[in-house]
């Protein structure tokens, strides 16, 4: 069971495989890039434990010599310390620029590493393994590489486009129902901001995506990747376009923020929380009947997933300290806000004309 998805940049393009026992072909799928035959992994430790044997007894019967760097798990590993570290070990490796890295990971490990190669010798080759729900339809396809800052999230970073995705399906096995959950959340927002018919399939297959199907999985994946390749080769750098593929996260970033980058919100939980937030503020706007929010949160809420402020554990700041703190995204433009709203499910734009004091009033409903 595969499927490709072709990202057609200019001088840039590579192919998104998509589909199961990908991983143990990965010899014959990398070999086609390699100069000489020899890669560099880097992954954490959670992934490293469940998926890294795979990968090396395959690049071992292909003959591709290989060495690893296991990083500690967890979205504080985008961080300047350890990109530091995994710059000074790749270059201990003595990789060259037609050298290729491997990340081998979620998205913190694909930003990281993309990061680390983007700036390395002023740019080497990479490839993307993403080994979960979240990083197979988003963070590893695109190009955004990235560390976060104290300031908040993925505000240093470089576009740096991979060679080649090998989305392995059968990575996704060893997910636990809370990250399948967080993936999910990205998943549900290329129905919402480009794709209706996408989002009602999803009404109807979301518990088998969630529940690992393999069928429904390779509908859900593929097409999201579709969808994010076709706004990639349309805006690259997040000049226009791109930013719809920002729905929720808006919300989602100030959340993360306000919650410490911690385990009391994975990013997905915050991107399908920022997507009912984003349907509720267009609806107070008067852009979407109030029957679009409750459809999503009605969603949300059938699968048993966080739907609302309410799901979150803990104290969160007040309204106006949340809005705040979206202050600091990087998709702020000249000091404005820029929120992703919708017309309609699938029928997303960007606006910066939204008075802050409409947010607030959005986050208020739900604390």
């Amino acid at each position: 069971m595969q499927d490709k998805v072709h990202v057609n940049l200019p001088g840039r393009a590579y192919d998104v495989h998509i589909g199961t026992g990908l991983m143990d072909r990965a010899a014959e799928l990398l070999e086609p890039f390699l100069h000489r035959p020899r890669v560099a992994i880097v992954s954490d430790t959670h992934v490293a434990a469940h998926q890294l044997p795979r990968l090396v007894a395959a690049l071992d019967h292909g003959g591709i010599d290989h060495m690893h760097l296991v990083l500690p798990a967890g979205e504080s590993t985008k961080s300047w310390s350890h990109l530091g570290d995994t710059v000074e070990w790749l270059l201990a490796q003595n990789l060259e620029r037609r050298d290729i890295v491997v990340a081998l990971g979620g998205g913190v490990i694909g930003d990281l590493v993309g990061f680390a190669a983007a700036i390395l010798r002023r740019g080497i080759r990479f490839v993307q393994i993403p080994t979960s729900l979240l990083a197979q339809v988003d963070s590893s396809v695109g190009g955004k590489t990235g560390i976060n800052s104290p300031l908040g999230k993925n505000l240093i970073g470089a576009f740096h486009q991979p060679i080649t995705v090998l989305a392995d399906l059968d990575a996704l096995d060893t997910l636990d129902a809370r990250q399948m959950a967080s993936g999910y959340g990205e998943v549900m927002k290329y129905g919402l901001l480009g794709d209706a018919a996408f989002f009602e399939w999803l009404e109807k297959n979301g518990r088998a995506v969630l529940d690992g199907d393999r069928q429904a999985l390779m509908y859900a994946v593929t097409r999201s990747v579709q969808m994010k390749a076709e706004i990639v080769i349309e805006d690259e750098t997040e000049q226009g376009r791109r930013a719809l593929l920002n729905l929720g996260h808006t919300f989602c970033h100030a959340l993360e923020a306000a919650t410490g980058y911690s385990d009391r919100l994975l990013h997905g939980e915050g991107v399908a929380i920022g997507c009912g937030l984003a349907f509720g503020l267009s609806a107070r706007l008067g852009l979407v009947s109030q029957e679009d929010p409750a459809r999503v949160y009605a969603h949300l809420q059938d699968l048993g997933l966080k739907a609302q402020l309410s799901d979150i554990e803990g104290t969160l700041p007040d309204a106006g300290e949340l809005v705040r703190l979206m202050g600091q995204d990087k998709k702020v433009l000249d000091g404005t806000i820029r929120f992703i709203l919708a017309r309609g499910i699938g029928d997303a734009f960007v606006s910066s004309d939204v008075d802050p004091v409409q947010a607030q009033a959005v986050l208020r409903d739900q604390m």
